[in-house]
């Protein structure tokens, strides 16, 4: 498990019911109760009482992960294929899912958590990385 410092910038995996799949952009504010709990506040969640200020929240440090690495690819390579693991930026996160299908310009990502199939722009997705061991692995197990 890595360990993060104040100011790191990291994603959090929600554990909640019906956010299961789902990542959010997050700055670590403060490590507690050595490392394994940490203060972070959310770059696009806001509070329910006052949505000018972003969320704060406690979480468990097997909820956090440093933000995956910008994956490079040229326009040729720019393209996702049938069952690809992808993450789809919708409702301020990322959101794991598989693609399963192409229409135009937008590919249709279909999220097991949801049952839902929406297309997306290729803009709104990435390829899906795990953090495993200190290392990121895309779906075919290419360390980064």
């Amino acid at each position: 498990m890595a360990m993060f410092f104040k100011g790191d910038k990291v994603e959090v995996c929600s554990k909640e019911e019906g956010f299961l799949g789902s990542y959010y952009q997050a700055k670590i504010l403060s490590p507690l109760n050595d490392n394994t709990l940490y203060r972070v506040q959310y770059k696009n969640l806001v509070e329910e009482e006052d949505q000018t200020r972003p969320l704060v929240e406690i979480v468990s440090a097997d909820e956090v992960r440093p933000v995956p690495p910008t994956v490079t690819f040229t326009k040729a390579t720019q393209v996702f294929h049938y069952l690809d693991s992808v993450d789809a930026f919708d409702n301020d996160g990322w959101w794991v899912g598989k693609i399963t299908g192409r229409q135009g310009s937008k590919y249709w990502v279909y999220f097991e958590t949801t049952r839902d199939e929406i297309a997306y722009p290729v803009s709104r997705l990435r390829h899906h990385l795990e953090w495993r061991d200190g290392h990121w692995i895309l779906a075919n197990d290419t360390f980064f």
